[in-house]
C-alpha cells in the first residue's frame, strides 16, 4: 500500500513530526511504501530544511511555505507531487491547517482514502485577538463543513473527543489512537536516582517553567533542578534573570535537547522527580515517557495531564501556575512512605503501557487496511 503522510514540519523538534516519523518507519517496516510531505521550514528556527531528505529509506519531500500567522499556520503547495505519487491512503496531520483541506481535494480526485490526525488543537493557548478570530472562523466555516469528509478522524487524546463532537464530527468517524513511545522506555533497566528534579521539553512560555523555579526556595530538601530541552531565547533570558533574583544559580542547570532514546532514558533515570508545569498540553509525550520509567511525576492540572494522571494513584497534580500548590506537592512526595511511592511508580508504568509503539502501530494498520 502507498501511504502519504502530511505534516507541517519535518525538521527541528516537533511533537507532530515525532509521531509522523515513527509511524512512517513502522508502516514502512510492515511493507508499505511511505512518503512524507511537509513545508521546508525548520521548527524553532529561521533555517530552511533541504527539499529532499531520507530517514531509514523513507523519502521526505519539503515544499516552500508561506507563513499565514503564528509559528505553524502556513500554506505550501504539494498537490502535483501528491498526484504523481498517487497514494492509496493519505494521513493528514493537524486540524485547522490548509494542507488537511488540500488532502481532501486530492483524495477525492485520486479516489483514495484520507484520514485526519487531530493533534489536540483544542488545548488552551495564548493567542492574539486575531488568532482567536481565525480559530473561530475556521471551526465555524471550514471545520464544520469538512470534518466529516475524512474517512476517519484520529484523536490522539480522549479529552479532545467532546470538542470534535461539538464541532459536528460523527461519533462513528472518531477513533482514539494516541501517540506512541519507543519500546525501549519499557525495557531498559532503571538506573540509580540522584537528588534531582527534571523538566524535559521545550523551554517556552507555555511550559510555565518559572513555576518550578519559584517553588525551589521552599523545598525542604536541598534538591537540584535540571531543565533539558531546546530554548526560546527570550524566555530563557527571563528564566535566568528569575534564577539570579532568587539566588538559585547553584541549584538549577540547563542542558540542550536530547534526541537519542538511550541518552534520554539515562537522563530521566537520574532524577527523583519529574515535573511538567505547562499551562496547557496537547498530548504530553515527555510525561508518558517518564511514567514508563516508573518516575514520580508531577504535572499541572491541565486537560491533557489529567487525561493521564489520577492524582496520588499514578502521579500527582497541582494547580496551574500556582507555585505554592507545587511546593506542597513536592514536599508531600519527599516526606511520603517509600512503600506508597513504589505503588505509585508501578502504577505509572502500567497506566502508560498502551502507548508502546508496538501497540499503536497495530491500531493504525487495522484502521487503514
Amino acid at each position: 500500500m502507498k501511504i502519504l503522510e502530511l505534516c507541517i514540519y519535518s525538521a527541528g523538534i516537533d511533537g507532530v513530526f515525532a509521531r509522523v516519523k515513527q509511524e512512517s518507519l513502522l508502516l514502512s517496516k510492515a511493507g508499505h511504501e511511505v512518503k512524507i510531505f511537509s513545508s521546508n521550514r525548520t521548527k524553532g528556527s529561521d533555517k530552511m530544511a533541504p527539499a529532499i531528505d531520507k530517514i531509514n529509506g523513507i523519502e521526505i519531500q519539503r515544499f516552500p511555505a508561506k507563513k499565514l500567522g503564528g509559528e505553524s499556520f502556513m500554506s505550501w503547495n504539494f498537490e502535483s507531487a501528491a498526484f504523481k505519487f498517487n497514494p492509496d491512503v493519505i494521513i493528514a496531520h493537524s486540524y485547522r491547517h490548509s494542507h488537511t483541506i488540500k488532502a481532501l481535494k486530492i483524495a477525492k480526485e485520486i479516489g483514495c482514502r484520507v484520514f485526519l490526525v487531530t493533534h489536540a488543537p483544542f488545548a488552551r493557548q495564548e493567542r492574539s485577538f486575531l488568532g482567536k478570530i481565525a480559530v473561530w472562523y475556521y471551526d465555524n466555516f471550514i471545520g464544520k463543513k469538512t470534518i466529516n469528509q475524512f474517512d476517519k478522524i484520529i484523536a490522539i487524546t480522549k479529552w479532545e473527543i467532546p470538542f470534535l463532537l461539538a464541532l459536528g464530527a460523527k461519533k462513528e468517524k472518531i477513533k482514539y489512537i494516541p501517540n506512541g513511545i519507543a519500546d525501549e522506555f519499557f525495557k531498559i533497566k532503571r538506573a540509580k536516582e540522584q537528588n534531582k528534579i527534571l523538566f524535559l521539553g521545550r523551554i517556552a512560555p507555555i511550559k510555565s517553567i518559572e513555576t518550578i523555579i519559584q517553588s525551589l526556595p521552599y523545598i525542604k530538601d536541598n534538591i537540584v533542578l535540571e531543565i533539558v530541552g531546546p530554548a526560546e531565547q527570550e524566555y530563557l533570558k527571563y528564566l535566568k534573570n528569575l534564577i539570579r533574583q532568587l539566588k538559585l544559580e547553584n541549584r538549577i542547570l540547563f542542558y540542550p535537547a536530547i534526541y537519542k532514546t538511550k541518552e534520554k532514558i539515562k537522563k530521566i533515570d537520574s532524577a527523583k522527580i519529574f515535573i511538567l508545569p505547562s499551562k496547557s498540553e496537547g498530548m504530553p509525550q515527555s510525561l508518558i515517557e517518564v511514567m514508563a520509567r516508573e518516575k514520580l511525576v508531577i504535572a499541572s492540572n491541565n486537560l491533557a495531564s489529567k487525561d493521564l494522571i489520577v492524582n496520588e494513584k499514578n502521579g500527582f497534580l497541582f494547580e496551574i501556575g500556582n507555585y505554592k500548590s507545587l511546593v506542597q506537592t513536592i514536599n508531600k512526595i519527599l516526606a511520603a512512605d517509600k512503600k506508597e511511592l513504589i505503588k505509585i511508580r508501578k502504577s505509572a508504568k502500567s497506566s502508560v503501557a498502551q502507548f508502546s509503539w508496538k501497540n499503536i502501530i497495530k491500531k493504525i494498520e487495522k484502521l487503514i487496511e
